[in-house]
């Protein structure tokens, strides 16, 4: 890729910023930063993008963070792709009036790929990042569960990539849920797969970062930019070697 960007992400769930491990929201890790005050922290250490989910929308629908969202263009210089329970062309009009840079869609992204595909047309390439999370079955299949990754979502990465790729996507946000909030690394062979598979495609790294290391395999592997969660929170890597590691030399 010809840029790679670091995304500090942000999950919120009832007001919190929270991390589910492996997407399981019983398994939640609550921290005390105000959502808004962690993102202009990132701001000052130098981010340009902020990745914002809404957990509680991502499970039962209704984006509940557009006040956030104003607030954050508002008073940031940071762009922000965000989604959670983004279900109808009403839901992307809304966040994108709110001041989203990209919407993140991701459920009916697998459920109903053809309606999806439509949007890529009618918003532009550059407005949406669909997040197709992964989760390897006994065949080794790539499979796509929905709904916070509650339920099966009846499709394979492979197909799905392909058929996106056809029609002019360009953001792809890929999660090894197996990896999420582990911080057991990143699934590089998969990433370096997808951007050999769909050079086109600007992949965004996603789960289980956990050092200025994997940050720099992700880079390597062609991919277009990584998303950074538990391992910021956490404090076991630096928000601003990682954004110099993914500078241009």
């Amino acid at each position: 890729m010809d840029t790679f960007t670091v995304y500090p992400a942000i999950d919120v769930r009832e007001g919190a910023v929270v991390r589910l491990r492996q997407g399981d929201y019983g398994q939640e890790t609550r921290y005390p930063a105000d959502p808004f005050a962690l993102a202009a922290q990132y701001a000052r250490a130098g981010a340009r993008w902020l990745h914002l989910v809404d957990l509680d929308a991502a499970r039962a629908g209704g984006y509940t963070l557009a006040p956030l969202l104003r607030r954050l263009k508002a008073e940031t210089p940071l762009q922000v792709q965000t989604g959670g329970g983004v279900r109808a062309e009403a839901d992307v009009d809304a966040l994108l009036e709110a001041g989203a840079d990209r919407v993140v869609v991701g459920s009916l992204a697998v459920k109903e790929p053809g309606r999806v595909a439509a949007w890529v047309a009618r918003y532009g390439a550059a407005r949406l990042t669909l997040a197709l999370d992964t989760r390897r079955d006994a065949q080794g299949r790539w499979r796509l569960p929905v709904h916070g990754w509650t339920e099966e979502g009846g499709k394979e990465l492979d197909v799905l990539a392909a058929a996106y790729d056809e029609v002019g996507l360009r953001h792809l946000l890929c999660t090894d849920i197996s990896r999420d909030g582990m911080l057991s690394g990143p699934n590089i062979d998969l990433y370096r797969y997808l951007c050999q598979r769909f050079p086109r495609l600007a992949v965004q790294a996603s789960g289980g970062a956990r050092d200025l290391a994997d940050v720099t395999a992700a880079r390597e592997a062609g991919c277009g930019g990584i998303v950074l969660g538990k391992a910021l929170l956490d404090g076991k890597l630096d928000l601003g070697e990682a954004l110099a590691e993914g500078a241009p030399c």
